[in-house]
């Protein structure tokens, strides 16, 4: 049976706007493929080895300035990190995540912080906050819908493509067209929701990357009824006049 190993990082401190229901998504849809999730989730000060697992997921939470600087991730579990994403490890990072993986964060103050530095790009606090339900294009999993909530202006570095393009909503900074990232198999997106439950897509492509990866084979991927899950994905397109 095929089974991927699923590290949820942070499950105490990054969950906000339901975003631990993308862990629940991945289970499910292997399970109905009769194959097998094996998740550990790891908190705030405990320690981790990247070989032990195939997937990672890391959540979003508050700001940075009020208070989620995760200090005990800017030691080992930094280097355990990088050392993943180099070895192309599968990464879902939403929100706070996503700028965790980065160069930096440069707070209103102009203090500027380190992250983790496993993908080239930094993010900046804006003034206003970006909120509000939001779509955007990729390529090969077609349009993804979301909730933004974020005061951080993420800008992408050499290396690094965006997630996708958006059609509605601000995305990773309002000004460049660019939402998430894309390096090696990381998938970064402020994209709440949710993310994966509303977007089959997505959640599949995720979960055939990381399954191709781990066996070293391509992946034939059984279809679901995803009736329900896309009569919602259609319903936030048309709303959102993004058809």
């Amino acid at each position: 049976m095929d089974e991927l190993k699923i590290c949820y990082l942070y499950p105490d401190v990054l969950n906000l706007f339901s975003d631990g229901g993308n862990i629940t998504c991945i289970q499910k849809r292997l399970e109905w493929r009769n194959m097998k999730a094996d998740v550990t989730r790891v908190f705030l000060g405990e320690k981790f080895n990247a070989n032990d697992y195939d997937l990672f997921f890391i959540g979003g939470g508050q700001d940075f300035e009020q208070g989620v600087h995760l200090s005990d991730l800017m030691g080992e579990k930094a280097s355990e990190i990088r050392k993943a994403v180099e070895d192309e490890k599968v990464f879902l990072a939403v929100d706070t995540g996503f700028e965790l993986l980065g160069n930096y964060y440069k707070a209103s103050n102009g203090t500027q912080y380190d992250m983790v530095g496993a993908l080239n790009i930094h993010t900046e606090a804006g003034k206003e906050r970006f909120i509000g339900n939001f779509c955007f294009e990729n390529e090969a999993m077609g349009k993804i819908v979301g909730f933004e909530n974020h005061g951080g202006r993420t800008y992408l570095g050499e290396g690094v493509k965006p997630l996708g393009k958006v059609l509605a909503g601000k995305g990773n900074n309002g000004t460049d067209g660019t939402e998430g990232a894309r390096y090696k198999n990381v998938f970064a997106t402020y994209a709440h929701g949710a993310v994966l439950p509303k977007n089959p897509a997505f959640a599949d492509f995720i979960i055939k990357t990381a399954l191709e990866r781990k066996y070293g084979r391509e992946i034939e991927l059984s279809v679901l009824d995803d009736t329900t899950e896309m009569n919602a994905n259609k319903y936030m397109v048309s709303r959102l006049g993004c058809e």
